[in-house]
């Protein structure tokens, strides 16, 4: 009995998910292809110079830009932020301080809060 393998492969957009990029900014190679794990695990292990200086610069795609503005996608819909920013659009945005970004990350703090409270709860519970 002969095993065969085949290679997992995936498509641009659930790859570059997993590398954190934004789709449309990645080269046309990479937009147009399969992308298989091990090329997946290539990416990551030694990002080539085109993925460095999208994780550095951008434009990043919304769950990056989230993170980095210390709220979720949702609030980032809220605030009519809907398109993926740069780094300097970020630190912009930072350093603007608008309302709808002070409201968001307040209420990010306290959704984390209740997180960790429950947590909690259920941990003493359990022991």
């Amino acid at each position: 009995m002969t095993s065969h393998q085949s290679t997992q492969t995936m498509k641009p957009a659930t790859a570059a998910k997993k590398l954190g990029v934004y789709l449309e900014a990645t080269p046309a190679d990479f937009r147009e292809g399969v992308v298989s794990r091990a090329e997946l695990n290539e990416l990551q292990a030694n990002p080539p110079q085109w993925l460095q200086d999208l994780r550095r610069n951008g434009p990043h795609p919304r769950p990056v830009v989230a993170a980095k503005l210390g709220v979720s996608i949702a609030g980032l819909a809220r605030g009519g932020v809907t398109e993926a920013l740069t780094t300097e659009q970020i630190e912009t945005l930072k350093q603007e301080s608008p309302e709808w970004l002070v409201r968001e990350r307040a209420t990010q703090a306290e959704v984390r809060k209740e997180a960790a409270r429950v947590k909690k709860k259920h941990a003493e519970r359990n022991d």
